[in-house]
């Protein structure tokens, strides 16, 4: 891989998006509902709090609301049982992306560590949390770079709800290979992901974006004016499923039909402890949030509506998983653990 300067907007210190404040003892969190019309600071200092917050999308993506998770796990009353409890309560936050459940049971048991030594339990979750943030900066600046050495010079790419970091690193790198990249971020409705976040990010990297609502892929592939399918994975199965925000899977279809390679920002990698697409549990959100656009009520009165918030997508569809271990077939993605 070619080494490519670091751009100060994409690493820019973790502050900037969430951090635990000591002084305020509080997990300071910036409202991604808002941003970036708003610039916003959520302040949470209970458990609870934090928990809210990531159910309300204050914290969205999967790995930042498990990092918001793991420093919120901080704040509780320093007793294996108010830890216990703490962990319960933040699992149950969002059930689909498999982060969350790596980095809560992990906080966890470093917690119980440090009370059975009588250390200091609060200091052990913050290290270990703080240390899995930096080693995503790693991560994602990794995947990144494999998926720009995917990309070709004048490549119109793809995207559906916010791809993180990744994307980020991948749209960077390309652009100091000297490709010109086009984005096309969805909308993603109800919270407008794409048109705020995706888009934003792009924006702000020199990417020319052309953003389209959530029913125009199709269209758009059948005029050639798609080259590439990209998106992120909220969880990778072994057997090469992906789960990600709910569109993803009709817009695989569409690719698939129109011979349009789609490539999933996996990371690090499958969950190694979902074999197949029966382990993922979809979250099914309250209706009524997609009665609402940007805050604003769309739909008329007295009606109902259904908001599965993810789809799973089936490895036929898929061209390729790039981790930042490199780019695998996505039924072979169980090799990732073989692979250093």
């Amino acid at each position: 891989m070619n080494t490519i300067p670091p751009n100060p907007a994409i690493l820019a210190d973790r502050f900037k998006t969430l951090h635990y404040d000591p002084d305020e003892r509080a997990v300071v969190l910036l409202n991604r509902a808002l941003y970036p019309h708003q610039i916003e600071y959520v302040p949470c200092h209970t458990v609870e709090e934090v928990a809210r917050a990531i159910e309300t999308m204050v914290v969205q993506g999967g790995p930042p609301l498990a990092y918001a998770a793991g420093l919120g796990l901080a704040l509780a009353a320093p007793t294996a049982e108010a830890y216990r409890q703490a962990a319960q309560r933040l699992l149950r936050t969002r059930p689909t992306a498999d982060d969350l459940h790596h980095i809560i049971p992990a906080a966890l048991e470093r917690a119980l560590a440090a009370l059975s030594a009588q250390q200091e339990p609060q200091q052990a979750i913050l290290r270990y949390v703080n240390g899995e943030i930096e080693r995503g900066n790693q991560v994602s600046r990794a995947c990144g770079q494999y998926a720009a050495d995917l990309l070709q010079d004048g490549d119109h790419v793809l995207t559906h709800c916010i791809a993180g970091a990744a994307l980020c690193w991948m749209l960077w790198i390309a652009k100091h290979q000297d490709k010109t990249i086009y984005l096309i971020p969805t909308e993603t409705r109800p919270y407008l992901q794409g048109a705020r976040l995706t888009a934003q990010c792009a924006k702000e990297l020199g990417i020319d974006v052309t953003l389209i609502t959530d029913g125009m892929p199709a269209h758009l592939m059948s005029q050639g004016m798609v080259d590439k399918f990209i998106c992120a994975a909220d969880r990778i199965t072994l057997d090469g499923h992906i789960s990600n925000k709910v569109g993803t899977f009709q817009i695989a279809l569409a690719a698939h039909y129109h011979r349009i390679p789609f490539y999933v920002l996996g990371y690090d990698g499958p969950d190694p402890h979902t074999e197949s697409a029966d382990g993922i549990e979809i979250e099914w959100r309250d209706g009524r949030e997609v009665l609402y656009c940007g805050g604003q009520r769309t739909a008329v009165s007295g009606i109902k509506a259904l908001y599965p918030a993810f789809d799973i997508t089936p490895p036929h569809l898929i061209s390729g998983i790039v981790t930042d271990r490199g780019v695998f077939a996505a039924h072979t993605i169980r090799q990732y653990f073989n692979r250093v």
